[in-house]
């Protein structure tokens, strides 16, 4: 299963990311993580891993390479979303050279590359990359591949979603927030992929909490589990970190519980889409 975690920039989405990985993990799952945030920089660290890997966009050629093959596909009046750009009709985890994938324990992370200086010019090779890795990329029925995509709904444009299982949106207080959340669900459903819901991350009050979740409801979202705002994460975030243990512990499990992860809890919508793989959940 290939499931995306969405929302808006500052929600929390690549710690949603890293915890669901890690709860996953415990669990007995494989997990391969992707970083498709191209300005997320610390992800590998919340991982538990040194270092991030090397960006899969050098092990397709660079982003000079991708923009040329971009370039050409324009003159020929393809459009982006189905524009190709690699040449491998399917990857596997085990495909994957060692420099541009990391491994724990089954807990694995690759990248798909990020933004280094000015002026080198606008993501969309990153975009085209991450949607043909995605399209490709097979998991075998024990293994779970969690996106960490970039913030907004960019990547929508671009069809990335149209080759993934479902979608998560991460809701923090605000109405922004929630209206974005609105957004990719119905986005969501234009790509065929499966909405699975919203987590709402960084809930101090229970006030706040009640207030947020009437505006879900309202909006018609799916409230699939609340992660509190909990001062050891935010210590731990300094450092780039997650704390080892507390009470956050809880509800992400909760959140795991509630978030359909195969093909049988997903329902009958679950295989709705295109591109789906019936002998791959």
């Amino acid at each position: 299963m290939k499931i995306a975690i969405c929302g808006k920039g500052g929600s929390g989405k690549s710690t949603i990311v890293a915890l669901l990985a890690e709860a996953l993990h415990e669990r007995g799952k494989r997990v391969l993580v992707i970083d498709s945030d191209e300005s997320n920089a610390g992800l590998f660290r919340m991982l538990g891993f040194d270092g991030p890997p090397t960006p899969l966009l050098e092990l397709a050629g660079g982003k000079k390479k991708l923009q040329q093959r971009l370039r050409a596909n324009f003159t020929a009046d393809e459009e982006e979303p189905h524009m190709s750009v690699l040449q491998q009709a399917r990857i596997r985890t085990s495909d994957i050279p060692k420099d541009y994938i990391l491994r724990r324990n089954g807990l694995a992370l690759v990248a798909i590359g990020k933004i280094h200086q000015a002026l080198e010019g606008c993501a969309c090779p990153m975009g085209a990359l991450t949607r043909e890795f995605l399209k490709r990329l097979e998991l075998s029925e024990d293994e779970i591949g969690i996106i960490d995509m970039e913030a907004g709904v960019e990547h929508f444009g671009r069809g990335v979603e149209t080759s993934l299982d479902a979608v998560l949106a991460v809701v923090e207080p605000s109405l922004e927030s929630v209206l974005l959340a609105t957004r990719i669900r119905d986005l969501t459903a234009d790509s065929g992929a499966r909405f699975s819901g919203v987590l709402m991350n960084k809930v101090r009050e229970e006030a706040v909490r009640q207030r947020l979740t009437s505006e879900l409801v309202k909006d018609g979202l799916s409230l699939l589990g609340v992660v509190r705002y909990h001062p050891d994460i935010a210590a731990a975030s300094l450092s780039g970190g997650l704390p080892s243990g507390g009470p956050w512990r809880d509800e992400i499990v909760a959140a795991v519980d509630a978030i359909g992860w195969t093909s049988a809890e997903a329902g009958p919508a679950f295989n709705s889409g295109p591109n789906r793989d019936t002998n791959n959940p």
